[in-house]
């Protein structure tokens, strides 16, 4: 069986399909970021620029922390550093150079909108981006498997030897699954759900799915970078369950003032 495709050509030119994966999913989940914030009566002025500089910053952050935890690889191979269309980039590498710049720029812009409010209309759209990217990009990227597998839903891609757990196409389910559940969740309280109960359900659900996958069907125990990525699953996870320990609180406290 031929291993998944990782590029196409169209008359001279080489396209890599991760990359264009990738920018399909960037796009889709600008657009509808951009379309919750009108929804919820956010100025949109400043959002392209907002958008913008997330994704800049949480390729390179998620870059860097692929090449820092491989570096055993790319010490020998320097040239590979820069070959992004291969694949390698690291979620959690993403996330912490992009956080902290995309909250001072909430801050900076959306002076007026509670944090929590703000991430509640931001997540549902990066999970629907994630689910997109999962699907379309390091599903066609060399080694994008998990462990190796007899079982009939294995895969073959390009750089791995034998059929391979698609964990690309089960993590972009998983991502749509919570995507759904989010947006069910403000369906059933029309659209008015506490402020942080979006962010602290989609931290905690996530952050707990991501460590597992990394552990059961990507990680090796002797890698820095598989461990590092369970670790900030379950710190992620854990920063969704205060939030939600958050919410739950706010009513009692409204009721016994």
């Amino acid at each position: 069986m031929e291993p998944v495709p990782t590029s196409f050509h169209l008359g001279p030119f080489t396209f890599h399909t991760y990359g264009l994966g990738l920018a399909i999913a960037f796009y889709v989940a600008y657009r509808y970021a951009e379309h919750r914030f009108r929804r919820r009566g956010l100025s949109v002025d400043k959002f392209g620029w907002f958008a913008v500089s997330l994704i800049v910053l949480g390729l390179l952050g998620a870059r860097i922390a692929h090449v820092a935890t491989n570096w055993s690889f790319y010490q020998s191979h320097p040239t590979d550093v820069l070959a992004v269309w291969q694949g390698g980039l690291s979620s959690f590498g993403g996330i912490v150079l992009a956080a902290p710049l995309g909250y001072f720029f909430a801050r900076k812009w959306w002076p007026e909108t509670a944090i929590l409010d703000f991430t509640d209309a931001l997540i549902p759209a990066l999970l629907l981006g994630w689910s997109l990217g999962r699907f379309l990009g390091p599903q066609f990227m060399v080694a994008g498997g998990g462990h190796m597998t007899h079982q009939w839903f294995g895969l073959h891609y390009a750089g791995q030897e034998g059929k391979r757990v698609p964990v690309p196409l089960l993590q972009g389910l998983e991502d749509g699954l919570l995507w759904l559940s989010l947006i069910y969740v403000e369906h059933r309280k029309n659209g008015r759900a506490a402020s942080g109960l979006v962010t602290g359900i989609g931290l905690l659900v996530w952050g707990i799915v991501r460590s597992t996958d990394e552990k059961l069907l990507l990680g090796q125990d002797s890698s820095s970078g598989s461990l590092g990525v369970q670790i900030a699953g379950i710190v992620l996870a854990i920063m969704g369950a205060v939030i939600l320990v958050v919410v739950a609180r706010r009513p009692a406290k409204a009721v016994s003032n």
